[in-house]
């Protein structure tokens, strides 16, 4: 592999993450925008961080350092930040897939969980306005009420559920949604796994032509 080659290699390598550097400020921008209007409020009590702007401001962050130095080890040719960068990669590989295998065998368990968690908070409706502002923006954007249903609402339904007395529960609509969408899910996720092979593979070539073109000069 020639210089040009190298050049090559190193601006893809850069280019490749700038753009994902941005889409980790849109994500983590996103996020701290749903942090201050607090629309979400907190749906389960048991873990009251895991709302829906702390998601996208963790996400956002690890992309962003993780873009980061990709873009800076390519652009200086630095191995040190290039091999942090394979490896930050590599880590988060291996935690998608240890959490899909972790989803696939507590499926069950987790359904119960979440089943758990959302009858624990359609009691604390009327006692909590964090709660209450996350059923009222679930339901409204989803147009579903309750978990299975309005029959859950044991004091009839509030505003935010559809005036149809058949409506179908949020969770049985989520559940739904993902088991018809599991192809393309699927499809976006190992494009995702992909993309991460590419960037590991692309620092990890990059870094090897480092070490041959400074033998080659005799650095």
């Amino acid at each position: 592999m020639g210089m040009s080659s190298l050049k090559l290699l190193k601006y893809v390598l850069f280019f490749f993450n700038l753009l994902f550097w941005i889409c980790g400020c849109c994500i983590l921008g996103f996020g701290i925008y749903l942090l201050v209007h607090n629309n979400f409020g907190v749906l389960f009590h048991n873990l009251p961080s895991l709302t829906l702007g702390n998601v996208f401001v963790i996400v956002g962050s690890i992309i962003m350092v993780v873009a980061f130095l990709g873009c800076m080890g390519s652009i200086k040719e630095n191995k040190c930040l290039l091999m942090s960068f394979f490896i930050l990669l590599l880590i988060i590989l291996l935690a998608e897939v240890t959490l899909a295998i972790l989803l696939f065998v507590y499926e069950q368990k987790l359904n119960e969980y979440v089943a758990k968690g959302l009858t624990d908070s359609i009691h604390r409706y009327h006692s909590d306005n964090s709660t209450k502002a996350a059923w009222d923006s679930i339901q409204s954007f989803l147009r579903c009420c309750g978990i299975n249903g309005t029959s859950d609402w044991t004091s009839g339904p509030p505003a935010s559920c559809p005036s149809d007395p058949n409506v179908e529960g949020c969770y049985a609509k989520a559940r739904l949604w993902f088991h018809s969408n599991f192809l393309y899910i699927g499809i976006i996720t190992i494009c995702v796994c992909v993309i991460e092979v590419l960037g590991m593979s692309f620092a990890l070539t990059l870094n090897c032509q480092i070490d041959k073109t400074s033998q080659s000069i005799g650095l």
